[in-house]
């Protein structure tokens, strides 16, 4: 019997967004939400000090790097991720295919597993979805995900089939890993992905096939990889609705503000993105009317706050003027303020949205918030 960790609590009138709470082993999470990515167990560039500040319940690690440095085992001896960083809220951990697909330069798919070269040190590895499970117990991840096969957009038919094939079955063999997990004590959830790349009839075949599975929640992959906007949002929309009401829905790396409103209003609940913390290091700050660039000479004397209707530690204390000194200068504080402002940012955002779902204006805010994003008067 899987037990149920999602109640929703309203559904807007207008759009299929809602609101709700996913239970998890290390405290509730309040939905929709976006979860910072800490990548190798640490959010670039904040203390774990500061995303409790912020107000976060949850964030990502990530399986592959965790597993080649420090290893699995190292985390395990530490008491888990939690113990090993001090984040004493939830994890979220992928399984690590992503990672196989994108930066390994020699990998080689098989029935059992994959097998890779590390990007560190060009060891060899082999991914099964059994030891993926083993793993992410081992870092005591709360939310953990099943290896799956990622596939790029503009890949032919023939390969996304195989793909598809591989990750459903994979799905159930690591759905039996976890319920062994499970009877040993481990109190953390798997979530099984969709596949299908962007052929609405594997994509369908793999909803419902997944939809199936005896998990409490479930994520969408095999968008934003790539394709344009429009077509993550036309494949996202065919997607949904082949999946239940009931279990938390997770799309996976996506960040801005267009993206998170286009999921959110497709009854999505959860997702992430490296986007907001990696512009940050680049001088690249989150703000009502659009994204700004602290580079500008513009700012040289402007004196004003980064977003005068945020009210961030960041915008209530430092100016335009001197971000920008400390961004040219290199300065390793631009970073700390550029992150903890953007994450700031995206937090209040899914505040925003979660009211305006409940008081049945979740259009109106969406349509509102991208006016004004869109402007671009900085």
């Amino acid at each position: 019997m899987i037990e149920k960790i999602f109640d929703i609590n309203h559904k807007d009138e207008k759009s299929k967004a809602r609101n709700g709470v996913l239970h998890l082993p290390h405290g509730d999470v309040q939905t929709p939400v976006f979860m910072p990515v800490g990548t190798k167990g640490t959010v670039k560039a904040l203390t774990k000090d500061d995303l409790e500040e912020i107000g976060f319940e949850i964030i990502l690690a990530n399986t592959y790097h965790m597993y080649l440095r420090p290893g699995a085992d190292i985390v395990d001896e530490g008491g888990g991720l939690h113990g090993f960083t001090k984040w004493n809220r939830n994890f979220l951990t992928d399984s690590g295919g992503f990672q196989v697909w994108s930066l390994s330069k020699l990998r080689k798919i098989k029935e059992e597993g994959v097998e890779f070269r590390s990007d560190i040190d060009g060891s060899k590895h082999f991914f099964t979805p059994e030891n993926v499970v083993q793993t992410q117990v081992k870092l005591n991840s709360d939310i953990q995900m099943q290896l799956d096969v990622c596939s790029g957009y503009g890949v032919e038919k023939k390969e996304a089939v195989t793909a598809l094939r591989l990750s459903s079955e994979w799905a159930v063999r690591a759905i039996k890993e976890w319920n062994v997990q499970r009877e040993k004590g481990y109190k953390g959830i798997l979530f099984p992905i969709v596949q299908g790349n962007f052929f609405d009839d594997l994509r369908k075949q793999s909803a419902e096939f997944v939809s199936s599975l005896e998990t409490p929640g479930l994520a969408i992959g095999g968008l934003s990889v790539g394709e344009p906007a429009e077509i993550f949002a036309e494949k996202l929309q065919y997607t949904v609705q082949f999946l239940p009401e009931d279990k938390p829905r997770y799309v996976m790396g996506i960040g801005t503000p267009e993206y998170i409103l286009e999921a959110v209003s497709n009854g999505i609940d959860m997702f992430d993105c490296v986007a907001p913390t990696r512009v940050a290091r680049h001088g690249l700050y989150f703000n009502k009317k659009g994204m700004l660039s602290i580079k500008q000479k513009r700012f040289e004397r402007d004196f004003s706050p980064i977003d005068n209707t945020c009210n961030c530690k960041v915008c209530r204390t430092y100016s335009r003027a001197y971000l920008r000194h400390i961004f040219r200068e290199q300065e390793i504080l631009s970073s700390m303020l550029a992150t903890y402002h953007n994450l700031y940012f995206l937090h209040n955002m899914m505040k925003e949205i979660r009211l305006a779902i409940s008081e049945n204006r979740f259009e109106e805010y969406r349509k509102e918030f991208l006016q004004n994003f869109h402007s671009n008067e900085l």
